[in-house]
């Protein structure tokens, strides 16, 4: 009995120990990647539904999870107001929603929408971003109850293409990219009272959507490196100062994706005007273009429109990158060496970046398939799964269950018990 009540509790502490939050932009190491396990890769809009609630308005925001709270934004398109909701876990029932602001639709892309941002919490807060009247980036900080506790506008945001700027958090700060075609920013506010602690000049004057990782210093002790493509170069800069501590020129003009760091590199791609694909080291320090940091580089001429992202992230395991390109086709790249080990043609377009669970890709398309292919450097599609609307929205992992956003719902999804 006492060898059972054993067994039974190491199994209970693994569970526990896999069990992860969701609280920002590409999960909990910013990458896309989960520890979870037990994940279904045979859902569909009937099957593996722990719950499905239809969301109001639109946006393309991910969702994100902590312990018993899902949190998402929205636009209600039609009065102008930008909301955050917040979902119980277990039930999907909605438990409050706040008005954040009410301002006029910008102009965006197409494929854009008025609610991109996805939000940030350390648990006790939670962080969004919206574009307010006269093109003036908002952040709003709210506590778990819905209280609003700060508001603060740290100053305009002109793009032609729309707002996207996901915050991240650091230690007392929340972080947010004020790329544009204008006087361009970093910008780190403190997290409790919404002051400004400090803020970044960017270079080159021009608009990108990156959402920057965070990643220690190889060569500054307790120093964590704010990284991001964006502005017509790559940088890495004191995610606790602003200090600008390496810069890359280009290799092209502006910048959607995030980067992934793996096994000491880091996988940077490109989507306009030119489609690159580079993998560098983090641990320079000035200008490290032409320098050893560049580790391999596959530029445009070898990748086209097929070959690189432009709007989806990628994604890294087990020696490999892992890119989807906007067009639909899913290359491997050994990490190492920049050598692509294959390439194929999966759906028509993708916008969501996609996660990495149980070593499998889950990669939803605009049309509302998801993709579910080991991530191997042999290729192995295992399943593509039709959620019957279409997805702009990457997917977020937590507590056994994926989480899925479609343009009109979203699901919980997870094995039946």
């Amino acid at each position: 009995m006492v060898r059972l009540l054993g067994l039974w509790l190491m199994g209970l502490l693994a569970v526990v120990a896999r069990a992860e939050e969701w609280p920002s932009w590409r999960g909990p190491r910013g990458d896309g990647t989960s520890l979870e396990t037990g994940i279904p890769f045979d859902f569909s809009p009937s099957k593996h539904v722990r719950w499905h609630r239809p969301l109001p308005g639109s946006g393309y925001s991910s969702p994100i999870v902590f312990q018993d709270r899902v949190y998402v934004t929205t636009c209600i398109e039609e009065t102008g107001e930008r909301q955050l909701l917040c979902l119980d876990r277990r039930t999907g029932k909605t438990l409050w929603s706040r008005l954040v602001v009410r301002a006029e639709l910008e102009g965006k892309h197409p494929l854009n929408s008025y609610a991109s941002a996805t939000p940030a919490t350390d648990g006790e807060r939670v962080y969004v971003a919206f574009l307010a009247n006269q093109q003036k980036m908002l952040v709003a900080c709210y506590d778990r109850d819905g209280k609003l506790l700060w508001q603060r506008s740290p100053g305009k945001l002109l793009s032609k293409h729309g707002f996207c700027s996901s915050p991240i958090l650091h230690r007392d700060l929340v972080i947010l990219n004020g790329d544009q075609d204008a006087e361009a920013y970093l910008v780190a506010l403190n997290k409790r009272t919404g002051e400004e602690v400090w803020r970044a000049d960017r270079p080159n004057r021009t608009r990108s959507y990156c959402t920057p990782i965070l990643l220690p210093c190889p060569k500054r002790k307790g120093v964590t490196q704010l990284i991001l493509s964006g502005s017509l170069c790559v940088t890495g800069y004191n995610a606790d100062t602003g200090q600008l501590l390496w810069i890359h020129d280009g290799p092209t003009e502006q910048y959607v994706a995030s980067l992934v760091p793996h096994q000491g590199i880091l996988c940077l791609t490109t989507g306009y005007p030119e489609y690159h694909l580079m993998g560098l080291r983090a641990d320079g320090e000035g200008n490290i273009t032409n320098s050893k940091q560049i580790v391999w580089h596959i530029p445009h001429r070898d990748n086209g429109a097929r070959g690189a992202a432009y709007v989806p992230s990628p994604l890294a395991h087990e020696g490999h990158f892992f890119v989807i390109s906007d067009v639909g086709y899913l290359g491997c790249i050994e990490a190492k060496t920049g050598k692509r080990l294959w390439l194929k043609k999966l759906g028509r377009r993708f916008s969501a970046s996609p996660i990495l669970v149980e070593g499998h890709l889950v990669l939803p398309d605009d049309d509302g398939k998801v993709w579910i292919v080991k991530a191997s450097p042999t290729f192995e599609r295992v399943a593509t799964l039709d959620m019957g609307e279409p997805i702009f929205a990457s997917p977020a992992v937590s507590q056994g269950n994926l989480f899925l956003r479609t343009t009109k719902q979203l699901y919980c999804l997870g094995k039946d018990r």
